[in-house]
């Protein structure tokens, strides 16, 4: 198509989209790159120009779709042709000349490529390594030449619109877009949400306006930050402290945020951070005393609030309560974090979710601001990360937006950009979720708190994440006894002769008069003075400290203190029948109400209680005592074996009844969520949701047991040692189908020895339980029990639907939770003690009926850790009756409980315990079902005959 044809006068970015796609009109369809159409197309255009409502609405609303695109919304006070000079007396372009026209379209697509790519020239980089130059942008790309620069076009919605020479809107544009601040969102799929961001950041030009006051609390923060670093840097030397120096700007950023949050509605600040900068942010912005951070440096340090192993100083969280400048107050807490980089961040949100929770803000989210702090190469590199923006806008996990700063050093411990991602940005994978950007040059503190502050705004009103990327660098190394010169000697040696981010702002606003070097280096000795009182003080509290062996951590009562967990029989009828009932207006699923009517066959007592219906009378009976209950995991509604159905839909409309939520009229939450295709991150949000709302039994589950594997950082970093490193306790329970039924590898074991290799000093508890009513009556001892303790339950998937696994109702209204359960069909005389845990159970006691075996007691080990010792002994008795006691178990030898509790069984019994199962094997199950069943069967058969 030539420059001079008619439909040339389209902007080329709508022009080459209508090529290429083609629109949906209906007289149109498949034809618009097609050269006969093109003068219908340019005369809709051109009526468009005129007066919207002189097209049709389909043609309408498709032209204004590339609004944000081409900036050029008409006016319809605008109609007729434009005039032929400015007020200023430069030449404008001619309504009529199609050639005139052609270039103001470009002048459009020149706004849409600076709104896009403007970024790439941003000065971004403090060291300078950054490029200032990208073709794309150069205007000869837009057919313009010198002689256009003063020519006078129509500058759509630029900083206000209105006539401006080319020079001037050049100008404009790369003030805005090519400063120190570069801005990603032109990606954004939702239109008022860019309109917002394009129209605020091209009326501030992305430059601050602020007083004389904030400026100077700006310089203090940063004074105050980079004071911090260096006393630490000269009084501790080679001691690890991950510094923020080269990114101190973090500092007023985060004082931004606080300050900020009481006008924006936000009362409770929830941060998760790595390391670097952590001492900082602790001190500096949470107000922890510096003398007791001091403290941890000594070298007899003994941390006094965890009766556990503790941790080092810069994984510790605090949590806290700060006044703004205003009077108000704002809550913060910042979780602990492992050191497995980006763990922290579903824990965070977790955290968050609750605190809504417990703020009734449930609805809009804006009370409680998440915030995540994040290095380059992690935000890049750690899949939990995205993970986590995944959930950012789903049902079940949302928590109104995350605002994320991302500290970029440039660097990963010693591995530079260009090894480390494939990417231009390490933020660029936020982009996939619609997700803004904003990159600002560390060593420009107010664009950085401008931005931060744009930020918050924007998260407050459209509850959606954002994110900013603090472009710096690291003044260390990877730590402070790292020597970064061994890898990066250019990169550090221009480092080295890099002033001072305070010194470069100093300098400006020295310049503008608004404070003086003496004021500031009265400032800075009034800090150091402060440090140095900290620490004298430091040391007069430390000198005596005599370092002690750590106190293990104990809670003998967990396995003495009895929790009530049964539950009136009227109680039971009552939340039964509200389980079962569904509204008559809800159409529900034949198979479905089929289900329904069997559990209204076990509350009306005609049959026994399967696995589904008595955890569902847990969870009722909880919410009904005012005990609120959280469920997620993949395909928890229903269950991955079709077993639960906590929600029914209507087979017309897909409306969900979920009768757990219709128990009582006064009855606590009920939530239940199919969760994203993640482990990791769903687990650690589940997980920090328990922590900060300890009433509510939060339970996640697995599809298989198996795929707990995808969350073994969180299961090893958070909730076996937590309580050990933080002293911070979860309730958690993780529901992990396991059991032998000829489903192949990936579908038969939950890797229970993993669990029991993490046990110690009472962590967690273990259990791989037998039947309904004991799983009932151990949720609710969960839920109940003032002692918290995160529980791992082996649950069943054959025994779901096995009649074997039942229980009567009356069990649920009598008794307790048993870690034991005893052989009702014990001999008189036993010379054979077979333990075992799990569903191995029943096909052991099969074999023993169809032996008509009269010498063989079978005991069921259902909680096995902590392993209830002295209530084991009472049901075996004497050992010494028994002519062989033995193990059985379904796992490998290698896996399952075997390794774990064959050292304890010895010494409690003071002999040698025999091994009945399987070879071990670096596979955890065969995958064709006959082996399966042979090898079933010979586990079986040595449980009757095999001798220690």
């Amino acid at each position: 198509m030539s420059e001079t044809s008619s439909s040339a006068a389209l902007p080329p970015v709508l022009e080459r989209s209508l090529n290429k796609n083609g629109t949906n009109g209906a007289h149109a369809r498949g034809h618009i790159g097609n050269p006969e159409h093109t003068a219908l197309l340019e005369e809709y255009y051109e009526q468009w120009k005129i007066d919207p409502e002189l097209v049709d609405p389909m043609w309408r609303s498709f032209f204004e779709g590339f609004e944000l695109g081409v900036q050029t919304l008409p006016s319809k006070s605008a109609k007729g042709a434009a005039p032929a000079a400015s007020s200023t007396g430069k030449p404008v372009v001619p309504e009529g000349d199609t050639a005139s026209r052609l270039k103001q379209a470009r002048v459009y697509n020149l706004f849409f490529a600076y709104r896009i790519l403007g970024h790439r020239i941003a000065n971004l980089d403090p060291l300078g390594f950054n490029k200032t130059t990208f073709p794309d942008l150069d205007i000869e790309n837009f057919r313009f030449t010198e002689a256009d620069l003063d020519t006078v076009f129509d500058s759509g919605s630029l900083a206000g619109g209105g006539e401006r020479t080319l020079r001037e809107i050049l100008a404009l544009l790369k003030e805005t877009y090519c400063g120190n601040v570069g801005v990603e969102y032109m990606h954004m799929q939702i239109f008022p949400e860019r309109r917002w961001l394009r129209d605020r950041l091209e009326t501030t030009h992305c430059k601050p306006s602020y007083g004389n006051a904030k400026k100077k609390r700006i310089l203090n923060n940063l004074l105050r930050a980079e004071g911090f670093e260096s006393f630490l840097h000269t009084r501790f030397v080679g001691q690890k402290r991950f510094s923020l120096e080269g990114g101190e700007t973090l500092i007023p950023m985060l004082d931004a945020i606080i300050e900020a949050s009481p006008q924006h509605g936000v009362s409770q600040v929830v941060m998760g951070m790595a390391h670097r900068g952590r001492l900082s942010v602790l001190c500096n912005i949470l107000g922890k005393d510096y003398k007791f951070l001091l403290d941890a440096f000594a070298d007899n340090y003994v941390p006094q609030q965890v009766q556990g192993d503790g941790d080092v100083k810069y994984h510790l969280g605090f949590d806290s309560v700060q006044t703004t400048s205003s009077g108000e107050q704002v809550g913060i807490s910042l979780a602990p974090n492992p050191s497995h980089l980006e763990t922290v961040d579903p824990v965070v949100q977790g955290k968050a979710r609750a605190y809504q929770r417990l703020l009734n803000d449930t609805t809009e989210r804006r009370k409680v601001l998440p915030i995540l702090i994040h290095g380059d190469a992690a935000f890049a590199g750690q899949g939990v990360v995205y993970e986590t923006l995944n959930m950012s806008q789903l049902e079940g996990y949302r928590t109104g937006g995350t605002l994320h700063i991302v500290i970029n050093n440039q660097i990963g411990f010693t591995t530079l950009p260009q090894d480390s991602r494939s990417t231009v940005y390490c933020t660029s994978m936020a982009k996939g979720l619609g997700i803004p950007v904003f990159h600002v040059n560390g060593d420009d503190p107010l664009s950085a708190v401008f931005v931060t502050e744009l930020a918050l705004e924007y998260r407050q009103r459209f509850q959606r994440d954002v994110v900013i990327d603090l472009v710096c660098y690291r003044r260390h190394g990877h730590n402070e006894g790292d020597e970064p010169n061994f890898t990066q000697p250019t990169l550090y040696g221009e480092i080295q002769r890099h002033d001072l981010i305070s010194a470069i702002y100093l300098k400006e606003l020295i310049k503008s008069g608004d404070i003086t070097e003496a004021e500031a280096q009265d400032y800075i000795k009034k800090f150091e003075d402060r440090l140095s009182a900290a620490l004298t003080e430091s040391k007069l509290t430390v000198k005596d400290i005599v370092p002690a062996i750590r106190k293990p951590l104990s809670t003998p009562e967990l396995l003495t203190n009895t929790v009530e967990t049964s539950v009136p029989e009227a109680t039971i009828t009552r939340v039964g029948t509200a389980l079962v009932t569904i509204p008559a207006t809800h159409k529900v699923n034949a198979k479905i109400q089929k289900v329904l009517d069997g559990r209204r066959a076990m509350i009306e007592g005609k049959q026994p209680l399967d696995w589904a219906m008595a955890e569902a009378l847990a969870f009722g009976t909880l919410v009904d005592q005012n005990h609120p209950v959280r469920l997620s995991g993949q395909d928890s509604r229903r269950g991955t074996f079709s077993h639960r159905h906590s929600t029914v839909y209507d087979v017309e409309t897909r409306e969900r009844y979920i009768p757990l939520k219709h128990i009582s009229e006064n009855q606590a939450t009920f939530c239940v969520y199919n969760s994203p295709l993640s482990e990791y991150a769903v687990l650690g949000f589940d997980y920090g949701y328990s922590l900060d709302y300890p009433k509510v039994l939060v339970l996640w589950e697995a599809q298989f047991g198996d795929f707990a594997n995808g969350a073994q950082i969180m299961i090893d970093q958070y909730l076996v040692s937590a309580e050990a490193k933080w002293g911070i306790t979860s309730n958690i329970v993780m529901l992990l189908p396991h059991g032998y039924d000829g489903q192949g590898p990936e579908h038969s074991s939950a890797r229970l020895e993993r669990f029991l290799q993490a046990c110690a000093e009472d962590n967690i508890i273990v259990a791989n339980i037998t039947t309904p009513a004991n799983f009932f009556h151990l949720l609710r001892r969960q839920a109940l029990n003032p002692i918290r303790k995160p529980l791992v339950v082996m649950t069943p998937k054959g025994l779901l639907r096995d009649k074997r696994c039942v229980s009567a109702l009356a069990d649920l209204s009598a008794g307790r939770f048993e870690e034991i359960l005893p052989d009702l069909a014990r001999p008189k005389a036993p010379k054979r003690l077979v333990l075992s845990t799990g569903k191995i159970y029943y096909d052991l006691d099969d074999q023993r009926k169809a032996a008509n075996d009269t010498n063989t007691t079978l005991v069921r080990i259902e909680q096995i850790y902590p392993l209830h010792e002295q209530k084991l002994l009472s049901i075996v008795g004497d050992p010494k009756q028994y002519d062989q006691i033995v193990w059985c178990q379904e796992e490998s030898q290698n896996m399952g409980a075997w390794h774990f509790i064959e050292p304890r069984l010895r010494k409690l019994f003071g002999r040698e315990i025999a091994y009945a199962g399987r070879d071990a094997s670096s596979s955890p199950a065969v995958g064709a079902l006959s082996i399966h069943k042979l090898e079933q069967k010979d586990v079986v058969h040595q449980a009757y005959s095999v001798t220690a």
